[in-house]
């Protein structure tokens, strides 16, 4: 009874090995049908990304302006209205950090920019709080024919 087991047990592996051997001269063909608007999608990202090159922004170290450090949705949104508002040439970043959100003004790269804006937000009443100055990476943009003129 035993090497009947044994047997039936080589006779299962070895038709089990045989099942998963392929022949190598059958080469298989693949056919790959995509939509055709991804061409248009990839082309439009294209041309976005090249636009966005001519723009010169880039990064540096720099300066913001911590605004509203608060769990307070409705005053932070009202803070962010009357920033953009009142200076609109300057960017508003808000993010959210359970449970607070941040709001963040500006993009300067000296930090005495960024003390003149800290007391153009504080005598235009936008904020009740203090206003904090942090290091962060801020975005900045070349003039093209500044980097031209130098050449």
């Amino acid at each position: 009874m035993r090497k009947g087991i044994i047997l039936f047990c080589s006779f299962i592996v070895i038709a089990v090995t045989k099942a998963q051997t392929t022949d190598s001269t059958i080469t298989g063909k693949v056919i790959v049908t995509k939509d055709p608007r991804l061409d248009i999608l990839a082309k439009q990202e294209a041309d976005f990304n090249k636009a966005t090159v001519g723009l010169g922004t880039r990064a540096a170290n720099g300066y913001r302006l911590l605004v509203v450090n608060s769990n307070d949705r409705v005053y932070a949104m009202k803070v962010r209205a009357a920033l953009l508002q009142r200076f609109p040439e300057e960017k508003v970043y808000m993010t959210f950090q359970a449970p607070f959100i941040k709001l963040k003004f500006g993009n300067f790269i000296e930090k005495e920019d960024a003390e003149k804006y800290r007391k153009l937000v504080t005598a235009y009443k936008i904020v009740s709080n203090n206003i904090y100055l942090v290091s962060e990476i801020v975005e900045v943009k070349v003039d093209r024919n500044k980097d031209i003129n130098d050449d």
